[in-house]
């Protein structure tokens, strides 16, 4: 028994290791530019949201935001050919690229409220392909109002939230009653993103199937700006 947790946490030791590394790279990746400046190369200025939202993409796309928001801030020339003009401080924005299916519920509502923390003194340009469904939904249309778009070819889907739980009764009633609090507050929050009203939200959702939308359909709903 001893040698087998030797052996567990080594194995942790070395997966630890690996994280801390990864996640080295991806920040070298992002503030390396040719001139060794990342403010002097704006496409840089990323991130992506691709699979399922759960507790490690979560992290590391927060982290990621963290990041790009404290690299905002930058000072430039007033007039780029003159050398000796003044010097104004810009705000550059930063883009998070989605495709998902959705996720954790509770993993997409950290993502969405640090978000909504940074769009404060950042603009997040939002951009969904391929497929943005469910909790991505929301998280598109938590970018910069104006700075939403999607693919022509983009499906957007978004449903009730969906749980499950075996147990005592009282246990699985105390779970139902936490799933509708999260579908409230999903419905919530998507309705202050979007041009939809709760009400509007909550017949979608009495389907009791999955709704899809095209990417103009989405657009009229107000979850995106533009179709590209």
């Amino acid at each position: 028994m001893a040698r087998f947790e030797d052996e567990k946490e080594s194995k942790e030791e070395n997966e630890n290791s690996k994280e801390e590394e990864a996640i080295e790279e991806s920040k070298i990746i992002l503030l390396n530019s040719p001139s060794g400046d990342s403010s002097d190369d704006p496409k840089i200025r990323k991130c992506m949201l691709y699979g399922d939202i759960n507790e490690i993409q979560a992290k590391d796309l927060i982290a990621t935001m963290i990041l790009l928001g404290d690299t905002a801030e930058t000072e430039e020339l007033v007039d780029p050919e003159d050398p000796e003009s003044e010097i104004k401080t810009v705000v550059r924005p930063f883009e998070m690229v989605i495709s998902t299916g959705g996720g954790n519920a509770d993993d997409m509502m950290s993502v969405y409220d640090m978000m909504r923390l940074l769009r404060e003194t950042v603009d997040i340009e939002t951009t969904g392909i391929g497929k943005v469904m469910s909790a991505g939904t929301l998280l598109l249309a938590a970018g910069t109002k104006g700075k939403r778009r999607l693919g022509r070819n983009c499906r957007v889907m978004i449903h009730a939230v969906s749980g499950g739980s075996i147990g005592p009764m009282h246990e699985i009633t105390n779970e139902f009653k936490e799933i509708k609090k999260i579908q409230e507050a999903y419905i919530d929050c998507l309705a202050d993103e979007t041009d939809m009203t709760v009400q509007q939200i909550k017949k979608y959702l009495k389907q009791k199937t999955n709704v899809y939308l095209s990417a103009e359909e989405a657009v009229k709903l107000g979850i995106a700006d533009e179709v590209f």
